[in-house]
């Protein structure tokens, strides 16, 4: 039952984002980091939920998604599974956790559904993730793929630029995603591509694509939670639409806070506890008797 609008939803799964493709019904997905925001996100009917490795930056502070590690994802993903109860909960698997090679990859993986809660995991790249998709898939964890502006391959593509502009990397991309598409991702993210690199590419596979700066025909949209709230502390990108500006609204109240502490207007008698009325004469002269620690 959703405590937001009454109504029944079923929990979602791999399966629920085939079908709504099929149906040509848009999937909404979030990321989100820690309890509250995820059982927002879920209450409201968001049908995947992502612990995005954008932990890094948005939480933890860190100049790129490379630092955070993998105890640190397994820490907030099970801080969003103790709230998630209809969303499908998808956590990415950080730089490292997969580079290495198939077993401490498929080791990483399983500790992201046996202690994150994950339903799925998210790993980046086109072609050379073939294989280890594949181990994955028969080890049933399932997989979500990511092309396109890959923020773990930043250093490989210098900086965080727009793909698939020329069409040699169109075909490029094209490559990547048929390969996904053939070994079974449940979706794939299509970041920051040409809308109409991402229109034709959903239009060719049958895996659902979750677009984030690639255009309104994907089968999906999905925003970092700290963008779409205005939560952040750099430039928004191009496709985010900022939803509201909470990190304006929580500067306000931090503020009016501080100064009703420093004028002594905060806590007023109403926010204060009290003695009973029958016993307080008693007690305060019992007390002004006394010296503190007496």
């Amino acid at each position: 039952m959703s405590i937001t609008t009454g109504d029944f939803r079923q929990k979602v799964t791999v399966h629920t984002l085939a079908d709504k493709k099929h149906k040509h019904e848009p999937i909404v997905c979030l990321t989100a980091y820690d309890y509250a925001t995820a059982r927002l996100a879920d209450e409201a009917g968001v049908e995947l939920i992502l612990v995005g490795d954008s932990l890094a930056q948005v939480v933890l502070g860190y100049d790129s998604t490379l630092p955070v590690t993998v105890e640190e994802m397994l820490h907030h993903s099970r801080a969003v599974r103790r709230a998630v109860r209809q969303a499908l909960l998808v956590v990415d698997m950080p730089f490292g956790s997969y580079h290495t090679g198939l077993n401490a990859a498929l080791e990483y993986a399983t500790r992201f559904v046996k202690e994150g809660g994950a339903e799925a995991v998210k790993i980046e790249g086109g072609v050379s993730r073939v294989e280890l998709i594949r181990a994955m898939l028969d080890a049933e964890i399932p997989v979500v793929g990511h092309i396109g502006l890959t923020p773990q391959s930043v250093h490989r593509m210098g900086g965080y630029k727009v793909q698939g502009k020329t069409v040699e990397a169109m075909d490029s991309l094209l490559r990547d995603a048929a390969a996904l598409d053939a070994a079974g991702v449940s979706a794939l993210v299509l970041e920051g591509i040409p809308r109409e690199v991402a229109a034709r590419i959903t239009s060719e596979v049958a895996t659902p694509t979750i677009g984030i700066g690639a255009g309104p025909e994907c089968d999906g949209q999905i925003l970092v939670f700290h963008d779409l709230a205005g939560l952040t502390f750099h430039p928004a990108a191009k496709f985010v639409r900022r939803y509201c500006n909470a990190g304006e609204q929580i500067s306000t109240a931090i503020t009016s806070y501080r100064d009703d502490v420093r004028r002594r207007e905060f806590p007023s008698d109403a926010e204060s506890y009290h003695l009973p009325r029958e016993v307080q004469a008693g007690v305060l002269n019992e007390l002004s008797k006394r010296k503190i620690g007496g």
